[in-house]
C-alpha cells in the first residue's frame, strides 16, 4: 500500500527544458572562483571530482576548502526563478486530486525549494520539504538522508514512491524498498518501475 509520494524538485517537478539549473550552475562556478579563490581553469575539474566523490559540489568544498554550507547555499540559490518557471495548473490539479501524503526531497535548500514551489503554484500541495540539511549536508544518492526522511515520515520504504529525474537517486530508493518513478527518457533500468514524461502524470498511477 502506498502512503507517501516523495518528489525530487529540480528537473522533476518542472521540465528539464526550463533550464533553471544552469543559473545555479553559474552561481556555483562564481562561488568557487570569486568567493573561495579557486582559479577558473580548475573549477570544472574540481566540480567533476567532488560530484564523483561526494555526490554534490558542496561536499568537496566543505571538506577541502572549509566552506560554510549555509553561506554556499544562500549564494548559489540566489537566482531569478521566475525567469525560467511559471504557474503550472496541470501539476497543481494532479497533486490536489491525490489523497496520498506528498513531500519534496531535494539536495537543494528549503528556502530555494519553497520559491520554486510558489512559482509553480504548488506550495500548498506538499506537507513538508526535506532538504540537503536532513543528514548534515550528505546528499542523495547516499542512503543516510533517505533513512532520515523515512524516520521523519514514520513510514517504511515499501510505503513510498520516489519520483526523480536522476537515476542514481532512484537506485537507492529501490534498495530501500520504494517504488520508483523516473521522469526522463531512455532505456528503463531494472530498478525503475515506471517512466513518465512529467510529474503531473504520477498521481494518476498511484
Amino acid at each position: 500500500m502506498t502512503d507517501v509520494l516523495i518528489f525530487d524538485l529540480d528537473n522533476t517537478l518542472y521540465s528539464r527544458k526550463r533550464d533553471l539549473f544552469s543559473l545555479i550552475d553559474q552561481r556555483i562556478n562564481l562561488y568557487m572562483s570569486d568567493i573561495i579563490g579557486i582559479p577558473q581553469e580548475e573549477v570544472d575539474g574540481l566540480r567533476r571530482r567532488y560530484w564523483r566523490d561526494y555526490g554534490v559540489t558542496l561536499g568537496g568544498l566543505i571538506r577541502h576548502h572549509g566552506v560554510d554550507p549555509e553561506d554556499y547555499l544562500g549564494y548559489v540559490h540566489d537566482v531569478d526563478i521566475q525567469e525560467r518557471l511559471g504557474d503550472d495548473p496541470e501539476l497543481r490539479d494532479a497533486l490536489a486530486c491525490s489523497p496520498l501524503r506528498k513531500v519534496v526531497f531535494t539536495n537543494a535548500s528549503t528556502d530555494y525549494a519553497l520559491r520554486v514551489l510558489r512559482c509553480l503554484g504548488v506550495d500548498n500541495c506538499f506537507e513538508e520539504i526535506f532538504d540537503i540539511r536532513i543528514a548534515s549536508f550528505l546528499p542523495k544518492p547516499f542512503p543516510e538522508p533517505y533513512h532520515r526522511v523515512l524516520d521523519r515520515l514514520g513510514v517504511e520504504g515499501k510505503g513510498c514512491v520516489m519520483v526523480e529525474d536522476t537515476l542514481e537517486n532512484l537506485r537507492t530508493a529501490k534498495d530501500l524498498g520504494m517504488a520508483t518513478v523516473w521522469v526522463g527518457e531512455g532505456e528503463l533500468p531494472a530498478f525503475v518501475d515506471v517512466r513518465v514524461g512529467c510529474a503531473a502524470q504520477v498521481p494518476a498511477i498511484f
